[in-house]
């Protein structure tokens, strides 16, 4: 973590408190993710809840971070070296999706948005641990594929990032300006086809 953050500490009830304001800043936003509703719902004091985080912010960093590594885990976890590239791209874009239309990821990202002004530190943390992370996952499959033959691609991070942004192509822009709130599943077919089909159009081996 940067300066401005304090090191977490960590102890047999920091799961506990994790997930109960996981389910609190989902249902309630982070605003209404009061501390009182945070340590009920996580079965434990307050006391005990300000032992591990004495800030609001730094639990929703923590929560928030957390659900982006799992996500990137989840989007990434597919044997690269057995997989051709356009099924290995278009498993991770539908894994992707799934996580960018979720409730979740929407409130993470507007808060982070909304907040970045006064506390830059959460955008900061929220960068690092979502696109970022996602990058040099990206990254390292790509440099792989470039190793095989299947992908020709001189800069492997910016690769990375264009294909994250075609990937939020459309249906996530209009999710968070409440356009849409949720796309079909015929709407996120075209969108992944589209992605996929581009990339690999301009970096197909």
């Amino acid at each position: 973590m940067d300066g401005n953050t304090p090191e977490i500490k960590r102890g047999r009830k920091y799961d506990q408190v994790i997930a109960g304001a996981r389910k609190v800043f989902l249902n309630q936003g982070f605003e209404g993710a009061s501390v009182d509703l945070i340590a009920k719902e996580a079965g434990v004091s307050k006391a005990t809840l300000y032992s591990y985080f004495p800030d609001k912010r730094i639990l929703f960093i923590e929560v928030a971070k957390r659900e982006c590594a799992a996500q990137a885990d989840r989007a990434l976890q597919v044997d690269a070296t057995d997989i051709p590239v356009r099924e290995m791209l278009t498993t991770m874009s539908y894994k992707m999706m799934e996580f960018l239309t979720s409730t979740f990821a929407q409130r993470i990202f507007r808060i982070c948005v909304a907040e970045s002004d006064r506390f830059p530190e959460l955008g900061r943390e929220f960068y690092a641990s979502g696109p970022k992370l996602l990058e040099d996952r990206l990254s390292q499959y790509f440099e792989h594929a470039v190793e095989r033959g299947e992908l020709k691609i001189d800069d492997v991070g910016l690769a990375a990032m264009q294909f994250q942004e075609l990937v939020k192509s459309e249906i996530f822009v209009k999710m968070i300006f409440n356009i849409i709130e949720k796309p079909t599943q015929a709407e996120v077919d075209r969108v992944i086809k589209g992605a996929v089909d581009m990339f690999l159009a301009r970096y197909g081996a």
